[in-house]
């Protein structure tokens, strides 16, 4: 085993630099969800998401018209 010690030390390097970054999932997902359904407080992603969200759960409502900054 004249290799071990090498093999060992390799391992180790391998697994610092693929290490994932650390950081929740539910915080980048927060972050990403900024628009909020007014009815029952659904948080969606963009306005489509919104648009879709009323024609399912509120048919009866009308969507609130999508924001004057977005293209």
């Amino acid at each position: 085993m004249t290799r071990g010690k090498q093999k060992i030390e390799a391992q180790k390097r391998n697994a610092e630099r693929n290490q994932k970054p650390k950081g929740s999932q539910l915080e980048a997902r927060a972050a990403a969800l900024k628009t909020v359904c007014p009815i029952c407080k659904a948080q969606l992603a963009n306005y489509n998401q919104l648009s879709d969200h009323y024609a399912s759960k509120h048919p009866k409502e009308t969507a609130p018209p999508p924001p004057s900054g977005t293209s």
